[in-house]
């Protein structure tokens, strides 16, 4: 790859997790410039692209709404530009956690029972059993997620996952242990299996606050029950057209995986769980961010093959 690329890193933007997407861009057009290249920050906060001229391709460091729905790849694909991760369609579709879980539950891949409910004052979906997890159909980074363990809790809840769209996504609380899945191309990466030191669940703040949370890579899990979630993950990634690179996350109950959701564009600080996957197999955090540079190239050249611009 050539050294001397003019890269523009798309950092912060307009969602909720714009604070976590500018350590992402930082830490990416750090180890870009360590490689060589020439790196501008562009900081699409009102959420209107302006690059500036002459850049080769986007690496996109955003996280969220605009970012991540699918919005600014659509964007980039009408000016011809390259850019890391999904293309528009696949972005959108595991962006929305209800439309990808019905595409997991068509395609047979293992994923907790649920169903979505728009009321705030719609009833408890009886047949789910408790507990429950309840989650905005459209956000990210375990924005807006609750946790329902008896009855009392649900109208509270359902009014907090309401004002981050007019949908919830509930779902049958799965125990066990909380597993992600780095993709890598076709390939998936070693495990990495989270735990927060206190049982409780895996939110934001436990995903956000230094020392709350301990992971293992490789996860320590038999080499059948490893190769089983890899293969959940990578059919995930394949059944929602997802490109480039991704994360999947897994619950795993006893020898049994469920799929959670797909993650398009995860976070990319050096700490994050697909660098800390990708650590696992050898590659250093600089490397992979050269891969998902070349990546972008490589198949933006493939998609325009016998289109002249």
């Amino acid at each position: 790859m050539s050294h001397n690329l003019n890269i523009a890193v798309l950092m912060g933007g307009p969602s909720a997790e714009r604070e976590v997407s500018l350590k992402s861009g930082a830490a990416v057009a750090k180890a870009l410039e360590s490689c060589g290249h020439r790196v501008t920050r562009v900081d699409p906060q009102d959420g209107v692209l302006q690059l500036p001229p002459g850049m080769d391709v986007v690496f996109l460091a955003l996280h969220g709404t605009y970012g991540e729905d699918g919005s600014v790849q659509q964007e980039l694909e009408a000016i011809g530009m390259p850019y890391t991760g999904s293309r528009p369609t696949a972005s959108r579709l595991a962006f929305d956690k209800l439309a990808s879980k019905r595409v997991f539950w068509e395609q047979g891949l293992a994923t907790p029972r649920f169903c979505s409910v728009s009321q705030s004052d719609a009833t408890i979906p009886s047949d789910l059993g408790m507990p429950l997890v309840v989650k905005p159909v459209r956000q990210g980074s375990s924005v807006g997620l609750s946790f329902i363990r008896e009855t009392g809790q649900w109208v509270s809840a359902l009014e907090e996952v309401l004002k981050f769209g007019g949908e919830a996504l509930v779902e049958e609380f799965i125990t066990g242990r909380e597993l992600t899945v780095g993709i890598l191309g076709e390939e998936a990466c070693p495990i990495v299996e989270i735990r927060p030191n206190d049982e409780a669940a895996y939110d934001y703040e436990h995903k956000y606050t230094v020392g709350a949370t301990r992971y293992f890579c490789p996860a320590d899990l038999d080499e059948e029950v490893t190769r089983q979630c890899q293969l959940l993950a990578l059919n995930a990634f394949k059944a929602l057209g997802c490109e480039g690179y991704g994360r999947v996350d897994i619950m795993l109950d006893g020898d049994q995986a469920y799929l959670l959701e797909v993650n398009t564009l995860p976070g990319m600080t050096e700490t994050s769980l697909l660098p800390m996957s990708a650590g696992a197999r050898d590659m250093g955090f600089a490397e992979l961010c050269e891969w998902m540079i070349q990546d972008a190239l490589d198949r933006h050249a493939k998609n325009n093959k016998g289109n002249p611009a």
